[in-house]
């Protein structure tokens, strides 16, 4: 090989292992979780948020902010890296809600118990503003007790083998719907959110 040749294919090569495309930057960002790795992430980040904060805050809903903050960032960045999910969330700490619930017109709320007010419980509430629970398809798909749709089916078959199907009751799914605390972990966290994209390729 000719040494032109040689530093065009060096060139080449160089450029074909560079960096992976950096994520956009969404609303309220004050931390991130680590982002996955690019083979895992999907071409786009379209979920946003924002907290409606009082102008002059008490104590208690400084405090509350920062934790619903950490909370949102985290969830927002897993569904951002490994979904092409859009929704625009609105945030509400509201002392009064018992845990936290959310809504499919893009309302969170989390209640003023600080145990919810994590990764899990915003991934969770994520998916009802999504259309679990909440959505016309949720209960056409879902209304029977298992999931009917094809692809959210046949990938947690992928995960937990042939005999694996997706129960539905009460608005909620199982397994990896992250209705508990003690059944949150990074993998659970991950498949999770790619079921909750399957169901709505399923028509969610």
């Amino acid at each position: 090989m000719s040494p032109r040749k040689a530093v065009i294919a060096a060139l080449t090569a160089a450029l074909l292992t560079g960096p992976a495309v950096a994520q956009a930057a969404t609303p309220q960002t004050t931390s991130r979780a680590a982002p996955a790795p690019a083979r895992e992430r999907a071409a786009a980040a379209t979920i946003t948020w924002s907290l409606v904060r009082a102008s002059n805050p008490t104590e208690d809903q400084r405090t509350a902010y920062d934790a619903i903050t950490r909370a949102m960032n985290a969830a927002v960045a897993r569904y951002n890296n490994l979904s092409d999910l859009g929704k625009t969330i609105t945030v509400r700490y509201e002392p009064g809600v018992p845990t936290a619930d959310g809504n499919i017109n893009g309302t969170i709320r989390f209640g003023s118990n600080r145990s919810y007010m994590t990764e899990r419980t915003a991934l969770h509430e994520i998916a009802h503003t999504i259309g679990v629970g909440t959505s016309s398809g949720w209960s056409r798909l879902g209304g029977s007790g298992t999931w009917t749709g094809g692809q959210a089916t046949a990938l947690v078959k992928q995960y937990d083998g042939s005999g694996a199907k997706i129960s539905t009751g009460g608005g909620h799914f199982w397994p990896y719907g992250l209705n508990f605390e003690n059944e949150m972990s990074n993998t659970a966290a991950d498949r999770h959110v790619h079921l909750v994209a399957a169901m709505v390729r399923d028509g969610l």
